[in-house]
């Protein structure tokens, strides 16, 4: 199957693709808006800003073409950290910034521990996840998982019947969603070994791929 990486200046793009590339799937990493209209799968990476990221995403054209793609042809999507980010309704990093709005709700936020709390921004390093609903998205993960994170805003105000997970980093904060075919991960499965390589072969047989063991 094909996996179409966005490519929209966010970085991380190297890991990504060779995950996915290491499962079996062929993997086109797309700099225009039409290259969408092959993919089998498409995945959101991220680590930047999302003001900047929307900002990019609108002067290139990409948003009819998303749209299209995930919400008329129902193509299944994955969006990690920042790209899980871009699908809330709305942004307050630098401003009042609309996402994509995929996911019924949803603002993105600053992380804001609290005071007594030893927890610093970013953050960075591994959190278990606190397992809300199953999901084929979690199959074969056991329970109390961890995964790495770096990040310093989080999705919140998401309708609770979207969220598959969360994790704690001073608060609780959104780690996963799923909203239909549309789903997405606060931390860097790519970067997460034996579990991340599970959770992204689980993603790309809820798309129909047939990837390695």
């Amino acid at each position: 199957m094909n996996v179409t990486i966005v490519d929209y200046g966010a970085g991380n793009l190297g890991s990504v693709t060779r995950a996915f590339e290491s499962l079996g799937a062929a993997v086109t990493l797309a700099r225009d808006p039409a290259e969408l209209s092959g993919a089998d799968a498409i995945v959101l990476p991220g680590v930047g800003a999302f003001a900047e990221a929307m900002d990019f995403l609108d002067r290139g054209g990409w948003l009819p073409h998303l749209n299209a793609a995930v919400l008329e042809r129902r193509v299944p999507v994955l969006g990690i950290c920042l790209g899980m980010q871009l699908m809330a309704a709305r942004g307050k990093e630098g401003g009042d910034t609309p996402g994509l709005n995929w996911l019924g709700g949803g603002v993105v936020r600053r992380l804001n521990p609290p005071p007594e709390s030893a927890a610093r921004l970013p953050h960075i390093g591994w959190n278990d996840l606190i397992r809300k609903q199953e999901h084929p998205l979690l199959a074969g993960i056991p329970e109390g998982a961890t995964f790495y994170f770096a990040h310093s805003y989080h999705v919140d105000d998401l309708p609770e019947p979207c969220v598959l997970c969360r994790s704690a980093h001073g608060l609780e904060f959104v780690a996963a969603v799923a909203r239909d075919h549309i789903l997405g991960v606060q931390f860097h499965p790519e970067k997460s070994y034996a579990n991340g390589m599970r959770l992204l072969r689980n993603f790309l047989e809820t798309a129909g791929g047939n990837p390695r063991a």
